[in-house]
């Protein structure tokens, strides 16, 4: 059975992220670069993770550090820069809404490469192996109608539009864009969340490793951001929404959420963080229609309704899944006599 604890724990990410989405939309809407943003907030996130670690840690010590673990670390941070860097672009195409219905597309790319990594299993003569690749699948066409169909707008939007950014209303060319860029963003999460598992099972110490990794995100965002960003009023801090999008950035989503998804992974691996994705476009369709004036389309409730039941197929087989695995040890006797192991035994009771 999944851990009350852990399913709160995740919740509470994702409406950290999908909070970091909306407002660092409507900073990014009153000219903020996306480029400065990542360096900022990566920046500003190694000070508050140094000293949670060093409390942390003042009794019991991290393992000790060796280079492979240190070289996979830096990868780890490639592909954290790059996930923000398509993330926040994507966002300023089209909208936190879109962007939170593409990592809808997270759970899906996990189970893949989690099968390829063999950290999760499929056998589709098992009713869960079959939910899952059903879920994974249906999750898949939820978030292509969202971007491909827009459709006409729903009746119920937002009664004002310029609460924090004005009308974003976009055109459709960048519509498409953003969902590309999201799409490819909540791939490369995927691919985050596989290859973290597999650092933090090697080197259990979560803090130590988001701040490294964080380290790195700030080094190489910065190279990629001086290149991109030569306009030095892009770099100056306003104390207005991009200050405000930045702490919160730094504080609760680089730093909090990043330790406890970590945290998370170790016990449960890397799919069952990536589940709770979906859980987002709700939150993201209340703040994107209540602060950014958002317009909810019908393509977009249609695409969240068919990501929706395929999240809870996905889920539903994974909980048929625990629960064979923790009869097993129930029926451990008895399959001790045979010459088939247990798990063919009970493959067509799943």
């Amino acid at each position: 059975m999944w851990s009350f604890k852990l399913t709160l724990v995740m919740l509470v990410i994702e409406s950290l992220e999908m909070g970091l989405n909306t407002i660092s939309k409507a900073a990014m809407s009153r000219g903020m670069s996306n480029f400065v943003f990542v360096v900022y907030s990566n920046t500003f996130a190694i000070p508050f993770l140094l000293l949670s670690c060093l409390l942390f840690h003042r009794r019991k010590p991290p393992p000790p550090l060796t280079t492979s673990i240190l070289c996979r670390i830096f990868v780890l941070g490639l592909i954290s820069c790059s996930i923000q860097m398509f993330m926040y672009v994507g966002i300023r195409y089209s909208s936190p809404t879109l962007a939170s219905a593409m990592t809808d597309l997270v759970p899906a790319f996990t189970f893949i490469l989690a099968i390829i990594t063999r950290m999760e299993n499929l056998d589709l003569r098992v009713r869960s192996s079959r939910a899952k690749s059903i879920g994974t699948i249906m999750s898949i066409t939820g978030a292509l109608t969202m971007t491909m169909y827009e459709g006409p707008p729903v009746a119920f939007t937002s009664l004002t539009s310029t609460k924090l950014n004005g009308n974003v209303t976009l055109p459709q060319s960048n519509w498409v864009m953003g969902g590309i860029l999201s799409a490819i963003a909540a791939f490369m999460l995927a691919v985050l969340f596989v290859f973290q598992t597999s650092i933090i099972r090697a080197y259990p110490a979560e803090l130590m490793v988001t701040l490294i990794c964080c380290t790195f995100v700030a080094m190489q965002s910065s190279i990629v951001s001086l290149m991109a960003e030569r306009n030095p009023s892009a770099w100056r801090l306003r104390p207005d929404i991009e200050l405000i999008a930045i702490v919160y950035s730094a504080v609760l989503v680089v730093g909090l959420r990043s330790v406890a998804s970590a945290w998370v992974m170790r016990r449960k691996g890397p799919f069952f963080a990536a589940m709770f994705k979906p859980v987002g476009i709700i939150i993201a369709v209340v703040m994107g229609v209540t602060f950014l004036g958002d317009t909810l389309y019908l393509g977009s409730v249609v695409g969240a309704a068919i990501i929706a039941i395929g999240f809870y197929t996905v889920m539903w087989g994974k909980d048929k899944e625990e629960t064979l695995l923790e009869d097993v040890p129930a029926h451990g006797m008895e399959s001790s006599s045979h010459n088939v192991p247990l798990l063919q035994n009970k493959t067509f009771q799943a």
